[in-house]
């Protein structure tokens, strides 16, 4: 049976959350500085992509995925809603809809890392 990386790719996400939560803070710190320029992260499937995770299959007509790309935590400039005339991308809106994206995806990867410890812990009981 091959190791389960679970944990590990549980912890990139928390690290790519984290460091997106970062990027979310300094543009709404710099949310009235003329000329700043909103950042966000690459998406985290660029992780996922290069994570080698493979799908196991049973048979051949089963559906398989393929690695590729690395994995990146790469700032990019963000998508944003409105210029202001100072030149100042940043959407507070934008930005707390972010933040509540990201709140919602760091409670869902404890909630599965809560579940998988202890069906984890349960086979080992056994």
């Amino acid at each position: 049976m091959d190791p389960v990386y679970l944990f590990g790719l549980a912890s990139q996400q928390r690290s790519w959350l984290s460091a997106r939560q970062a990027l979310v803070a300094q543009n709404v710190a710099n949310a009235n500085t003329p000329g700043f320029q909103a950042l966000d992260l690459a998406p985290f499937t660029k992780t996922l992509e290069a994570s080698g995770l493979q799908l196991a299959s049973t048979n051949g007509l089963h559906l398989s995925t393929t690695a590729s790309g690395e994995a990146q935590t790469v700032q990019k400039p963000a998508e944003t809603w409105e210029t202001t005339h100072s030149g100042n991308s940043v959407s507070l809106e934008l930005e707390m809809i972010k933040a509540g994206d990201i709140h919602t995806a760091y409670s869902l990867n404890a909630s599965i890392m809560k579940a998988f410890q202890g069906m984890w812990l349960n086979s080992l009981k056994g």
